[in-house]
Formats: structure tokens, C-alpha cells, sequence
């Protein structure tokens, strides 16, 4: 890496009543990766794609009746940037865990599961190496058809 990594940040409220507006916001932050620094200051990596998807968010929010504000940083210090990382990188491995946890249970969905690895694979913003054991552990398992 060159430099300090930037970072997006999103700060929203949203009225409180009805309450589905909260929750379909966290949701989609959420499904994002998005990460919760404080209160409602949620972070991602910045890409090309992580800043398109927060914009869409952003512009969402504002049609529920919200304020949202969309911010660029960079951590003060290697130690912040560090815990970042890992909490990206605990958040994909523990669902990671999760799809390795049911292929091995046997009877396995494929097809489902293929499909959460789909949805964690696309908030894997640093690669982690249990994403391709996932990947391995997939294909042997669709190699043999479902599982048993």
C-alpha cells in the first residue's frame, strides 16, 4: 500500500417513526460491510464501487425524509487503520466460518450457500484467504454434486 488508505464515510439520521426506515437503512449498510465507528458513522474502503454504492444509500435516505452527509478520511495512525482492516476482515471471516461450518455438516445447499458466498464475497474489501478455501470447498462440493 502507498500512502494511507482512504476511507468513506457515512453519517445519516432518518425519522424515528416508522421504524422500518431505520431498519431497512441498517440493513443496507449492512449488506454493504459497512462498518459502525460511532453512533451513525458507518465506514467502508474507498473504491470506485464502494463510493457509487454509498451515493445510492445516501440519495435513498434522503427519500425516507433523512440528512445524510458522505465523507472522505484517512486514519490518524497505522494502529487505526490497522483496527479498520481488521474488523473488515473478522466481519467476512466469521461468514466465511459460517458457509465452511454448513458444507461440512454435509447435505449441504449448494446452491444457496454458493449465493451467501456471492453476497460475503462482494464485501470482502481485503481478501481474506478463508474466501478462497470457501471457493475451494465449493467447487469440490459442486464437483460431487450435493453433499452428503
Amino acid at each position: 500500500m502507498n500512502g494511507p488508505r482512504t476511507w468513506l464515510l457515512l453519517t445519516y439520521k432518518v425519522p424515528r417513526h416508522p421504524s422500518a426506515r431505520r431498519v431497512y437503512v441498517w440493513r443496507k449498510l449492512k449488506q454493504l460491510g459497512a462498518i459502525l465507528l460511532h453512533d451513525s458513522v458507518w465506514v467502508l474502503p474507498d473504491s470506485d464501487r464502494t463510493a457509487e454504492q454509498f451515493r445510492w444509500l445516501a440519495e435513498e435516505i434522503k427519500e425516507l425524509g433523512g440528512k445524510v452527509s458522505l465523507w472522505t478520511s484517512h486514519a490518524t495512525s497505522q494502529e487505526q487503520e490497522s483496527e479498520l482492516v481488521c474488523a473488515f476482515s473478522q466481519d467476512v471471516d466469521k461468514a466465511y466460518g459460517q458457509i465452511l461450518a454448513q458444507l461440512r455438516r454435509g447435505r449441504a445447499d449448494v446452491a444457496t450457500l454458493s449465493r451467501r458466498y456471492q453476497e460475503v464475497l462482494a464485501r470482502d474489501y481485503f481478501r481474506s484467504p478463508a474466501g478462497e478455501q470457501v471457493r475451494e470447498a465449493l467447487m469440490k462440493t459442486r464437483g460431487g454434486g450435493r453433499s452428503r
